[in-house]
């Protein structure tokens, strides 16, 4: 079985780690350093963001201007095997805006490190993205860290989770953990890193 590797999500608003890759990332955190990085807001979202990162088990790095340089940096301190971020052609500007930071900040990067080395984007709205469904090609079974995950979503309680997002993770959570067969999962699509897709030694 291989190793779980280490995490960097470059998200764009303070419960995005939570929402799009929660179940994923608390996973991951069992056995492997998972830091959350997101755009900083005012000091209640910050302090939301810190709380949901404590309960999912990952560090949190606040930044003031997430934009490539900082992307290079924080690749270049970490060294994270895997990087989730938006998808490219999301429908909200703001997770665009970061995705492309993403694609800018870690050319230089992987040519400096090697890192990272698998690239995915997570899901969005209702699996909607500007050009169509939420591909999913990779598919995470979060069953066992799915309440975890929620936990973590609710500490952002001045955002609309029990009537907005709770559900709408609810809902995602059990689609595409039907696709698998399981009762809950989190969806990504890989991402080609200068070229370079991950591979695997068999289906």
């Amino acid at each position: 079985m291989s190793r779980v590797g280490s995490v960097l999500a470059v998200m764009a608003h303070p419960d995005d780690p939570e929402l799009w890759a929660g179940g994923t990332l608390a996973l991951h955190a069992r056995t492997a350093p998972v830091i959350a990085a997101v755009q900083a807001h005012d000091a209640v979202r910050n302090a939301e963001a810190l709380a949901g990162g404590k309960a999912l088990g990952a560090e949190v790095v606040l930044a003031e201007a997430l934009d490539a340089a900082v992307v290079t940096e924080l690749i270049l301190r970490h060294r994270p095997e895997i990087l989730i971020t938006h998808p490219i052609d999301d429908v909200h500007p703001d997770h665009r805006r970061i995705a492309a930071a993403v694609m800018e900040g870690l050319v230089d990067a992987v040519i400096a490190t090697g890192h990272p080395k698998k690239l995915y984007a997570c899901d969005s709205y209702n699996s909607l993205t500007l050009s169509g469904p939420v591909a999913g090609s990779v598919i995470v079974d979060v069953t066992a860290t799915f309440e975890q995950k929620m936990t973590a979503l609710r500490e952002h309680r001045s955002q609309p989770i029990t009537d907005h997002f709770g559900p709408m993770a609810e809902n995602l959570g059990a689609l595409w953990g039907a696709r698998i067969g399981a009762s809950r999962a989190e969806a990504f699509t890989a991402l080609p890193i200068l070229g370079r897709l991950p591979g695997t030694a068999h289906l």
